[in-house]
C-alpha cells in the first residue's frame, strides 16, 4: 500500500510538474513576443528605412539639389557600407557587456539624428559625412539578431527574426508611400522634397529611439513583464539549448573565441551565400525606384510602384520563415529562395515588355528577402558559446554589406538603366552560387553531425563543462540544417 501511495504521489508530482511546463509554453513565448518583437521590429524598420531612403530621395531630386554626378552618388552609398563593415564585429562584441538597453537605443538616436541632417546639407560633401556616420552608428543594428538569441531558443529563433526582417520589406513599401506624400511638401519651408524625407523620417528614428530606453528589457532576468517563475523557465530553456552557458566563465570575451568563429567551415560558406544574397538585397533596397522609374514611370508614380513588390516580400518572408521553423530546415529554405531570384532575375534579364520587367519584382525582391532570416538563423543556431556566436553574426553581417558595397557600382555606375544588364546577370549568377553553397553547407553539416552521433555512442557522458567550453563542436551539440 504504501508503496502504490509512493508512486502515485510521483505520477501526481510529474502530472503538476508537466501541467505547469505546458502552462508556462504558452505564455512565456507569447509575452516576449508581445513585449520584445514590436520594438525590434521598429528598430530594423526604421534603421533600413534610413539607409535606404537615398534612393527614394534620388528620384525626387537629390542628385540635382546638390549637383552630383552619377559616379558621386555611387561613392556616397559605397562609404556608408566601408564604415557600416568597420563597426560590426566591435559592436556586436561589446553589446552584452555594455546592455542592449542602453546600446540599441542610443545608436538609434545617433543616426537618426545624422539621418535628420541629410535634410540640411548644401553640398556633396556634407552628404558625404552624413552617409560615413550613418554606416558608422548602423553597425550595431546587427546586434538585434544577436539580442533576441538572448530571449529565445535555436529552434523559435527564426520566425522571431523574419518579423524584422520583413519589415526590411516593409521598409520598402512604407519609403514608397511615405515619400510619395512627401514630395508634396516640395518647397515648403525652404526645404526640397528629397530634403523633406531625410527630415521627417529621421525625426521619426529619433523618436522611437528615445522610448526604446523604457521598453527594451537587458535579459531576461531583467524583463519587468515576466515573473520569477516565468524567468526562472527562460533561462533553464535557453541553457538547455546551448544559448545560455551554466557557467558564466564560458560567456565571457576570449580572443580564441573570436578566431575558432573564423575557422569554422559552416561559417565560411554561410558568409559566403551573405555576400551574394547582400549584393542582391541592397542592390534591389536603393535601387528599385530608379528600376521601376526606368519603366516609363514618373517619379511620383514609381514611388508607389515600388510597394506591391516589397509588401508582397514581407508576407512571403515571414511565411518562409514559419515553414523553416516548423519544418527545421533553414539551408532548404535558401535553396528555394535561391530559385525564386533566378526565375525573377531571368526573367528581367530575358524580357524587354515593361510589364514583365516590372512583374518580375515580384519574384527577385521576395526571393532576396526571404532568404536573410534563414541565414541569420542558421548562423545563431549553430555557435556557440556566445563569444563564438557574436562573432559568427556579425562576420555575417559583414558579408552581407560587402554585398552591398559591390550592389552600389554595379546599379550606379557599372550597368546603366534602364536595362542594368550586367547587374542582372551578375545577381542571376549569384542566385545559382546561393543555391549550391547552400546544398554545400547542408552536405557538411549532415557529415559533422553523423560523426558527433558516433561519438556519442561510443561515449558514456559528457561534464557540462567540457559540453560548454567545446561550444558547438561538442558530440552533444547537434547542428541545424
Amino acid at each position: 500500500m504504501a508503496e502504490k501511495l509512493s508512486r502515485d504521489a510521483d505520477k501526481n508530482l510529474y502530472d503538476t510538474s508537466d501541467a505547469t511546463d505546458c502552462v508556462l509554453e504558452r505564455t512565456v513565448w507569447h509575452k516576449l513576443d508581445r513585449w520584445i518583437l514590436p520594438v525590434i521590429t521598429m528598430f530594423y524598420l526604421l534603421s533600413f528605412l534610413d539607409r535606404t531612403n537615398i534612393g527614394n530621395s534620388r528620384i525626387a531630386g537629390l542628385q540635382k539639389d546638390l549637383n552630383m554626378s552619377n559616379k558621386e552618388y555611387t561613392i556616397a552609398l559605397t562609404l556608408t557600407y566601408v564604415a557600416y563593415v568597420a563597426s560590426e564585429l566591435p559592436s556586436n562584441l561589446v553589446l552584452k557587456r555594455i546592455g542592449p538597453d542602453l546600446l540599441l537605443p542610443t545608436i538609434m538616436i545617433l543616426w537618426g539624428l545624422v539621418a535628420t541632417l541629410q535634410g540640411v546639407v548644401t553640398s556633396y560633401h556634407g552628404l558625404l559625412a552624413c552617409r560615413f556616420f550613418i554606416g558608422l552608428l548602423e553597425g550595431g543594428v546587427p546586434g538585434i539578431v544577436l539580442y533576441l538569441s538572448f530571449f529565445f531558443p535555436r529552434q523559435r529563433l527564426q520566425t522571431r527574426i523574419a518579423t524584422f526582417f520583413s519589415a526590411a520589406s516593409l521598409s520598402g513599401a512604407f519609403s514608397g508611400i511615405l515619400a510619395y506624400g512627401i514630395i508634396r511638401l516640395d518647397g515648403k519651408r525652404g526645404h526640397s522634397s528629397s530634403a523633406w524625407i531625410f527630415l521627417i523620417e529621421g525625426i521619426i528614428t529619433i523618436t522611437c529611439g528615445l522610448a526604446g530606453f523604457f521598453l527594451l528589457p537587458r535579459s531576461p532576468i531583467h524583463a519587468r513583464f515576466l515573473n520569477q517563475q516565468e524567468k526562472d523557465y527562460v533561462a533553464e530553456k535557453l541553457r538547455k539549448d546551448g544559448v545560455m552557458s551554466k557557467d558564466r566563465k564560458f560567456d565571457a570575451f576570449s580572443w580564441s573565441e573570436v578566431g575558432r568563429a573564423f575557422t569554422s567551415p559552416q561559417v565560411a560558406l554561410v558568409g559566403i551565400i551573405y555576400f551574394l544574397n547582400g549584393v542582391a538585397l541592397y542592390g534591389l533596397a536603393y535601387f528599385t525606384p530608379s528600376i521601376v522609374q526606368s519603366l516609363g514611370f514618373t517619379a511620383a508614380a514609381a514611388q508607389l510602384m515600388t510597394v506591391p513588390p516589397f509588401a508582397v516580400s514581407a508576407v512571403a518572408t515571414f511565411a518562409a520563415a514559419l515553414i523553416s521553423d516548423f519544418y527545421k530546415c533553414r539551408g532548404a529554405m535558401i535553396i528555394v529562395g535561391s530559385v525564386i531570384c533566378v526565375a525573377g532575375f531571368g526573367l528581367f534579364l530575358g524580357s524587354s515588355n515593361h510589364h514583365v520587367q516590372y512583374g518580375s519584382l515580384f519574384l527577385s525582391i521576395p526571393g532576396t528577402y526571404l532568404i536573410q532570416p534563414a541565414l541569420a538563423a542558421w548562423n545563431a543556431n549553430n555557435s556557440a558559446p556566445y563569444i563564438r556566436r557574436a562573432t559568427t553574426m556579425a562576420l555575417g553581417f559583414i558579408m552581407t554589406n560587402s554585398g552591398g558595397i559591390l550592389a552600389t557600382w554595379l546599379f550606379g555606375d557599372l550597368s546603366p538603366a534602364p536595362r542594368f544588364t550586367k547587374a542582372t546577370q551578375t545577381l542571376l549568377i549569384f542566385s545559382i552560387f546561393m543555391g549550391i553553397f547552400s546544398a554545400l553547407n547542408i552536405w557538411y553539416l549532415s557529415i559533422q553531425n553523423r560523426g558527433k552521433a558516433n561519438a556519442r555512442r561510443n561515449t558514456d557522458s559528457a561534464s557540462a563543462n567540457d559540453v560548454e567550453e567545446l561550444g558547438d563542436r561538442s558530440p552533444w551539440f547537434v547542428y541545424s540544417l
